[in-house]
């Protein structure tokens, strides 16, 4: 059995809080843990807006506080954010997030992430086999 404290985590394991200047992610369960999939709690910062397009991962993510919006990209197509939302790029889904308020999600990413993992310039991760070329933020 896996317990962790998030509070604990953000105090004393800098190591699972990975962040930039717009959002922070507290790595809950990563790769190493064994579960098959990795999950984060991620606070988007009031006003941010993100383009992503996670091209070797599935994302779910469910809105635990604030408000935003979720713009897909192939389609146009833009949902409203807010507590109780969830939603699931299934097909790689290039998308735009925005955060009118502070944003706080639970995300779950299968293949799970490593932890050292850092947006390249097209909003994706690296697939895990390539990290060990990738440079260290």
């Amino acid at each position: 059995m896996i317990v962790r404290d998030f509070n604990k985590i953000v105090q004393d394991e800098r190591d699972r809080v990975v962040s930039d200047a717009q959002w922070t992610s507290v790595r809950m369960l990563l790769a190493d843990d064994g579960m098959g999939f990795s999950f984060h709690i991620t606070f988007l910062q009031e006003g941010s807006e993100h383009t992503f397009e996670y091209k070797n991962h599935f994302e779910s993510v469910y809105c635990m506080q604030g408000k935003g919006s979720i713009t897909d990209l192939a389609t146009g197509e833009t949902h409203h954010i807010e507590p109780g939302v969830m939603y699931a790029l299934n097909e790689h889904d290039r998308h735009i997030l925005r955060a009118e308020e502070e944003l706080v999600m639970a995300c779950v990413f299968n293949p799970p992430v490593t932890g050292t993992e850092v947006h390249r310039e097209d909003g994706s991760y690296a697939p895990a086999e390539d990290l060990a070329e990738q440079p260290a933020e």
